[in-house]
């Protein structure tokens, strides 16, 4: 028979929904149970797409004995962190307390209070790979309860206090200059791989925040310095597009490469990788105009249309890793059937994608392209050109082929969030590479977020089965800012401004800490939870803190508000010592005190803005603000009129301003 969790619209939760154990959703009936029950909480978080949280569900909660005793001597409550991030946070942050690291599935053990007392992640059933198994864990905690409660409850409350703490940091009074960007910049090489690209070494993740920071640097510094930054994000770029992580056929971003050479991914994809990705990948053709940047970041996005929108104009959220129960069983070829499907050229193709007899992935291949198009061109002896043609009349095909296969499960909640982020993606595509398709589906999700996700007092969180549900955190509201500014940037039209701002204003006024600074993840009328979080680090996606920073930077130059540059100074100020110490976690927040250092510019558009924005937009320029149009109610085109009547560009920066321009060459002169 299903359990409770078969009213539920989530994907994962669904998931559950036939397993022997008693699941619940987190809510008042399930924390009211364990408080009359007098039994500790077994929590379990995860998400849709993810690998290990399967297999724990195979291995453990299908299991009837295993069961058993979870519904003997919990209450247990599963949580999908995609809808209850707020949940995830907290107790994510308890586990990396109590034993030094983290990940999903997410395994904790509760007061009924809600107060954590013991957690992990992954347990086997039995004892295996260094873990305790999981039914005698159960065992454990379960007598350690009913014996020991005095210590259980001491040692919770000692861990909720710890928590709490990470909310009360206060600022310090550090002035801020370009010397902290540079020692950001001296960590990042400090952990450079010169041979692969990338930081660090196995498993490696795809740094887009960290290669914006790096091709801002490159902007401020465009020699010296500047010049490695180039390089440490053009080589990242480049291993990521030739690697496996990159799918060669579909386009897209896997979440990871297990491996330092960015060759076998952990194979899911997150809506949110590939709009982060999409756009680091955009900036890096802005600045080289390498084509492949812009080829990559085209099939990222044609990736998304094609298999992640939802005739709304919401964006899906996850990809899941496996098919028939088969890691990456989607994605790979075997040599025999890659040669029957790719056609007359099958043979050099198949050197090129690096697919053997003997197979790179469990006898299998995974596409990738280990020699750059230039070297194996001249190797074979056959054209650049020529082989990009034949590679992409085999990829139609291959294409063709996959799409016969059974198809990996998709989790099609749409999350405000992502959806944020994946509207500025298609808002700076469609700008800077002149893409009208572009323009037309990121207005359409911004349509369908603030008719389906904002009432115009409040934004909700997660869209499924027709419900919106949830209210939404930090980072939603940050995000879709985020995305209407770039909109408004890409249109110049006010409504996407206007409504950046209403929403703006609700984030102050719901998430500010108006005793220490920064934004809390939750809002002020948010259920009331063990402890009130707040976020400062770019982690998988950007912190709401650091993405309303750049946010508020950006809409107090349109708007002349000061008040919302003094709120991301503040912001910097809470952040200013782990700035200096832990540069790659904070690649977002680098970015927006890039531009807060400047020196940053205001670009005025009176009039038909059309050819003097194609100026503007021909150019990398990171710390360049603009506003066209009529005007509406945005200070920085007031009093700035058309001259002679022609479109005119008006040039400030630093509170100064230069000799407003009718020509786009002398706008080009004043902006390079």
């Amino acid at each position: 028979m299903p359990n409770r969790l078969s009213q539920e619209t989530s994907p994962y939760l669904l998931q559950h929904a036939n397993n022997p154990v008693d699941w619940q959703a987190w809510g008042p009936e399930a924390l009211d149970r364990a408080r009359k029950e007098d039994k500790p909480i077994l929590l379990s978080i995860g998400y849709s797409a993810c690998h290990w949280c399967h297999v724990m569900e195979h291995e453990s909660f299908e299991n009837d004995a295993i069961a058993n005793v979870m519904n003997e001597n919990f209450v247990n409550i599963k949580v999908d962190r995609e809808e209850r991030p707020d949940l995830d946070q907290i107790y994510m942050n308890a586990v990396q307390m109590m034993t030094g690291s983290g990940g999903w599935p997410l395994t904790v053990f509760l007061l009924p209070n809600g107060q954590p007392f013991f957690g992990g992640t992954y347990f086997p059933p039995e004892d295996r790979y260094n873990r305790p198994g999981f039914m005698r864990v159960l065992h454990t905690i379960s007598g350690a309860y009913q014996t020991r409660r005095q210590d259980v409850t001491e040692n919770a409350q000692l861990l909720v206090n710890q928590l709490n703490q990470l909310a009360k940091r206060k600022g310090g009074a550090a002035a801020f200059d370009t010397g902290l960007l540079d020692n950001a910049y001296r960590g990042l090489s400090s952990r450079f791989d010169a041979r692969e690209g990338g930081f660090g070494g196995a498993p490696k993740f795809p740094p887009s925040m960290s290669i914006d920071f790096l091709l801002r640097y490159h902007h401020r510094n465009p020699h010296t310095d500047g010049e490695q930054a180039l390089y440490m994000a053009t080589l990242t770029l480049d291993k990521m597009a030739h690697g496996g992580m990159y799918d060669h056929v579909g386009g897209g971003f896997h979440r990871y490469s297990v491996d330092d050479r960015w060759l076998v991914p952990h194979f899911e994809k997150m809506l949110y990788d590939n709009a982060l990705l999409a756009r680091a990948y955009l900036d890096g053709y802005r600045v080289t105009r390498n084509p492949l940047y812009r080829t990559i970041t085209t099939e990222i996005l044609d990736f998304v249309v094609r298999e992640m929108r939802d005739p709304s104009g919401g964006f899906y959220s996850t990809q899941d890793a496996d098919s028939e129960g088969v890691e990456g069983k989607f994605y790979v070829w075997s040599l025999d059937e890659f040669k029957s499907v790719a056609g007359p050229d099958a043979g050099l193709l198949a050197k090129y994608l690096d697919v053997t007899a003997h197979g790179n992935f469990e006898h299998s291949n995974i596409l990738n392209v280990p020699r750059p198009p230039d070297l194996f061109s001249k190797l074979e002896g056959v054209s650049v050109e020529d082989l990009e043609m034949k590679l992409e009349a085999a990829k139609k095909k291959l294409y063709a082929a996959r799409e016969e296969r059974i198809h990996p499960g998709r989790d099609e909640k749409i999350l405000t969030d992502w959806n944020g982020m994946m509207l500025r993606a298609f808002a700076d595509a469609a700008q800077y590479l002149g893409r009208d398709d572009y323009r037309a589906i990121a207005e359409s999700n911004a349509g369908f977020l603030l008719k389906t996700m904002w009432d115009g007092k409040r934004l909700l969180h997660c869209f499924k089965d027709g419900r919106a549900r949830f209210n939404a955190y930090l980072d939603d509201y940050a995000n879709v800012v985020d995305g209407l500014l770039s909109l408004y940037a890409l249109t110049f039209d006010c409504k996407w401004l206007d409504r950046a701002s209403e929403i703006t204003a609700t984030m102050i006024e719901e998430f500010w800490d108006v005793e220490n600074g920064g934004f809390y993840f939750t809002a002020g009328n948010h259920e009331e939870l063990i402890s009130r979080t707040k976020d400062y680090f770019d982690n998988a996606t950007p912190a709401g803190n650091s993405v309303a920073a750049d946010a508020l930077l950006r809409m107090g130059a349109l708007l002349d508000r000061n008040d919302y540059r003094e709120k991301a100074e503040q912001i910097f100020q809470l952040t200013s010592e782990f700035l200096q110490q832990y540069a790659s976690g904070f690649g977002r927040l680098l970015g927006a005190m890039d531009f807060y250092l400047g020196p940053s510019r205001e670009l005025a558009i009176a009039g038909e803005p059309a050819e003097l924005a194609e100026v503007y937009r021909r150019h990398y320029l990171p710390r360049t603000i603009v506003a066209a149009g009529s005007g509406g109610n945005i200070p920085l085109l007031k009093d700035r009129p058309m001259l002679g009547g022609k479109p005119t560009a008006y040039v400030c920066e630093n509170q100064a301003c230069l000799q407003p321009v009718t020509d786009p060459a002398a706008l080009e002169a004043q902006l390079i």
